[in-house]
């Protein structure tokens, strides 16, 4: 409705054009608000203020003749020129109940438009390093990445989804190194375990399968891994990053290339098959899994580099490369290739943005977790030093979820094993409540997750309160056919118009919002406002259920009330899909 009346605005422009009221060159923009106040009327519009300039005279004198150029079309009701020029629409009602013909006829498809004109857009997310499986900070960034992909498509964007497998470098060596000490125990030899090592049970069960597929033949004793070590951060003058680094450069050796690759693949390849399968039960997927490792194989990072050196973007400083990021509104300039000839993160990062434009994207979309804040303006620089197009990345940050149980906080931390998995959550409290919970607010707000409350069969609940408005339209229908009521759709449509009540008004209302919703949701990168809409739908439903009698003898009535809960009923539907969140038929 509101695209309606902007419609007939957009006509008004034009009449006002041809009346030589404004230039005909004037292209202005039609401005269409919902009143807060259903007392002034559905709709309102500032279009005379904007246009009183141009056509020089005052704005209630204006808007008085585009009130009476509006005036006879068949869905208003009524105009009111208020203030200093707003015009107020007010929507005949039986004009308003047309939506319910459109969400029955379009069904899953309504809701849909084309503000994204078919523009091809990356949607990278999660992107959890392969370090361990998935915890409850993760899954926000995997249910906010879904949700936002979901409305893009819904919005006209061709999407394409993509999770960044961290496979290579430092943390990955760690990983491999904690695996094969972890073997070493289960191989009879003794030792203290690394404190800056991955101590999660998950490092003792890829552990146990190499001892299943090597055998010994991978022990080395402890005494030579040890020899020549630095010590741990728990002896005299230790340090544990010193520590955990040496016993890599001592996995490395005493294995060979060849055995300490197998070790390699065998955690990252466990890990990252556990992650798959976590995101796969979360409902979550992906189009592509892009391998850091490939990168570096296909020698892009040193392309990239290359790139920048040409350009006189990269410099020579104590042996290692950087970046001249501070020409580009950076604190300070950043490393790209260390002294020892190893590539950092960054440059890694640089080749892969690198590599998503050459692959033909008109957008990029980038979810990080807010702790990577810092990196965006650096990635940016480096684009735009490549003469890529930095506009066209988009980073959105999410804040980590904080785990609540019984009033208390759960802590989390991969690297000492002491987190509440994905998976874990998925099992308490179920992947619906789960992806609701997660994006019902927008991502960069602290989010704190109740477990208690996502479990609850309560009005307090969100999640259970709109699945319960789906359920319990399901719920009359049946019980009409049970009743012996044969229900027909035409003739549900035909008798909308003796539904009158303000319950009745109301649902309809809210249903011809959905497909602005969808729209400027999409644009502003905000699955919550889908969330808040469904309360509200749900809200309404109720308030009818609760004021109405739908199974009543009645045929006209029964027909037009069923129709109408029908197309409420496949709302619910559409934008719980958007949120990866199932429409039960009965709870």
């Amino acid at each position: 409705m509101k695209q309606k009346i902007a419609q007939i605005l957009a006509d008004v422009v034009q009449q006002l054009k041809a009346q030589k009221i404004i230039p005909e060159s004037l292209t202005p923009r039609v401005n269409v608000e919902n009143t807060r106040d259903k007392a002034h009327g559905d709709f309102a519009t500032n279009l005379a203020m904007m246009l009183t300039k141009a056509a020089g005279m005052p704005p209630r004198v204006l808007a008085e003749k585009i009130v009476a150029l509006v005036a006879d079309d068949p869905i208003v009701e009524r105009v009111e020129i208020a203030g200093p020029g707003f015009i107020n629409f007010f929507v005949k009602d039986s004009a308003k109940f047309a939506v319910v013909q459109a969400i029955l006829e379009q069904q899953e498809a309504f809701g849909c438009c084309d503000v994204g004109q078919g523009r091809s857009v990356l949607v990278e997310f999660v992107s959890a390093n392969p370090t361990g499986p998935l915890h409850v900070g993760h899954g926000r960034g995997a249910a906010y990445g879904a949700s936002v992909a979901n409305l893009l498509e819904m919005a006209g964007f061709k999407v394409s989804k993509e999770y960044y497998v961290n496979d290579a470098g430092r943390q990955m060596d760690i990983l491999a190194t904690s695996v094969w000490l972890r073997y070493l125990s289960l191989c009879g030899e003794v030792f203290d375990f690394p404190s800056n090592g991955y101590k999660g049970d998950y490092i003792y069960a890829i552990s146990e399968s190499l001892k299943v597929q090597f055998g010994d033949t991978l022990k080395r004793t402890a005494l030579e891994v040890f020899a020549g070590v630095f010590p741990d951060e728990a002896q005299e003058d230790g340090d544990k990053e010193k520590h955990i680094d040496d016993l890599i450069v001592k996995a490395k050796n005493l294995l060979g290339a060849v055995h300490y690759e197998a070790v390699f693949n065998a955690a990252v390849n466990s890990i990252l098959s556990d992650i798959k399968e976590d995101l796969r039960a979360f409902g979550v997927t992906f189009d592509e899994w892009f391998s850091e490792r490939a990168l570096m194989e296909t020698g892009v990072i040193d392309a990239a580099i290359e790139r920048l050196q040409v350009a006189d973007k990269i410099y020579e400083k104590g042996g290692a490369l950087w970046f001249r990021s501070t020409d580009y509104g950076d604190e300070k300039d950043r490393v790209v290739v260390r002294e020892n000839g190893l590539k950092t993160y960054f440059a890694s990062d640089i080749a892969y943005h690198f590599n998503k434009l050459e692959r033909g994207f008109d957008l990029l979309i980038d979810i990080w977790g807010s702790d990577h804040h810092g990196y965006v303006p650096r990635v940016k620089a480096a684009m735009k030093a490549m003469e890529t197009n930095s506009d066209a990345l988009e980073v959105l940050l999410v804040q980590f979820a904080i785990l609540y149980k019984g009033g208390e906080k759960l802590a989390m931390s991969t690297r000492s094993g002491q987190f509440v998995t994905l998976r874990e959550l998925r099992d308490e409290v179920g992947c619906d409540a789960a992806r609701f919970f997660y994006v019902q607010r927008k991502s960069e707000q602290h989010m704190d997750f109740d477990l208690d409350l996502a479990v609850s069969k309560s009005n307090e609940n969100p999640v259970y309160y709109i699945q319960y408005a789906h359920a319990r339209i399901c719920r009359v229908l049946r019980q009409s056919e049970e009743r012996g009521y044969v229900f027909d759709l035409p003739s549900g449509l035909a008798a909308l118009e003796y539904l009158e009540s303000e319950q009745e008004v109301q649902l309809v209302t809210e249903l011809a919002k959905y497909p602005e919703i969808i729209a400027r949701a999409a644009l502003a990168y905000e699955p919550h406002q889908i969330a808040y809409y469904l309360k509200d739908l749900a809200h309404a439903l109720h308030s009818y259920y609760n004021a109405s009698q739908f199974i009543v003898e009645d045929n006209t009535i029964r027909h037009a009330r069923l129709t109408l809960i029908l197309a409420v009923k496949q709302v619910l539907k559409n934008g719980l899909s958007v949120l990866g969140v199932s429409a039960p038929e009965a709870m």
